[in-house]
């Protein structure tokens, strides 16, 4: 099948969506328990010396990284066969997590419907400005766009902001109802007394000490991941009259072709223009359709070498139809 036809991607596809309620709940076992063990043995390296006891707080990020794709999986209805076990796990990991399930999941489910639309932007994605809308802009505009996408800001001080403080509150769904806030509130109440209790075992210094790196380093790698996979130079935007959901799957998102062990933690979510031509299918399947389908392999490929490229791409250009740097901008003018 030509790699262009993207609505009929999805037919093809949609042989692959059925979860396997015993393999779902091996991933949760080999996600869950290490990361347990490597925040205690953490915890439990702490008077030996912080040069042992952070890089096991990272190994645990990676792992806390992997049960995000769970609950993402989860809050597309792709992890287990039934809407309720999805559901409730999804809150569970949304309090390991820090995220508030519906909240989130709400988000999540407006990025899919509007990815790559230019009239839709704001909701569940990285903001993006076309050319013309930054040169539009006042000088303190452009200044706070242009901070607003230093890699300081967009993988350091901004996934530590959304995790830690923003996701404490509905942002994005404050006014729709009760729903979002009990949601929010509930996600937060669990924390509390997890942390609580973990403070009062072992003190706040190690406390914050094991757990604080391993909250940043997995939202730094979660963001990055995100940003990869729909920030790369031959992605696709449109304005409504002109965009397609099922192009916009296929092509504004990324392959990202990472080295196997990487794969493993990020849940294959480097697969995504195939997760976004069919989010219902489970993570654990994504590897199966790219072997039966090989002509899929290049379409939007990144490895890991030029997935760094990436972050110097900041606004869209809608001559070039495609992704380009401040210095382009500023070359070219």
């Amino acid at each position: 099948m030509a790699v262009t036809n993207a609505r009929a991607w999805t037919q093809v596809l949609a042989r692959y969506r059925q979860p396997s309620t015993g393999r779902g709940i091996v991933e949760i076992a080999i996600t869950v328990v290490p990361l347990a063990a490597l925040w205690v043995l953490a915890w439990a390296t702490l008077d030996i010396g912080y040069w042992l006891a952070l890089p096991l707080a990272i190994a645990a990020a990676g792992f806390l990284v992997r049960l995000f794709a769970i609950q993402h999986d989860c809050g597309h209805g792709s992890f287990f066969r039934h809407r309720l076990a999805n559901d409730w796990f999804g809150r569970i990991a949304g309090v390991l997590t820090f995220t508030p399930y519906a909240v989130w999941r709400h988000a999540h489910a407006t990025h899919h419907a509007s990815t790559g639309n230019l009239d839709r932007r704001g909701l569940g994605d990285v903001d993006t400005l076309t050319v013309e809308e930054y040169r539009a802009r006042s000088f303190w505009g452009r200044l706070r766009y242009r901070l607003y996408r230093h890699p300081l800001v967009m993988f350091g001080v901004g996934p530590a902001y959304i995790f830690i403080l923003q996701y404490r509150l509905p942002v994005g769904s404050m006014r729709a109802g009760w729903r979002p806030w009990a949601s929010t509130m509930a996600t937060n109440l669990a924390i509390g007394l997890i942390a609580a209790l973990l403070i009062w075992l072992i003190g706040i210094k190690a406390f914050l000490l094991v757990h604080l790196p391993i909250m940043l380093f997995a939202a730094s790698i979660g963001v990055w991941m995100f940003f990869v996979q729909h920030q790369f130079e031959r992605t696709t935007w449109a304005n409504d009259e002109d965009w397609n959901l099922h192009d916009a799957a296929l092509h504004g998102s990324s392959h990202y072709d990472l080295p196997a062990f990487l794969r493993w933690f990020t849940a294959n979510i480097g697969v995504h223009h195939v997760h976004h031509l069919n989010s219902r299918i489970p993570y654990y399947r994504l590897p199966r359709v790219l072997r039966d389908h090989p002509e899929l392999r290049d379409v939007g490929r990144l490895t890991l070498l030029q997935s760094f490229r990436c972050v110097r791409l900041v606004l869209w250009d809608e001559t070039q139809r495609r992704l380009v740097s401040f210095r382009e901008i500023h070359a070219s003018a």
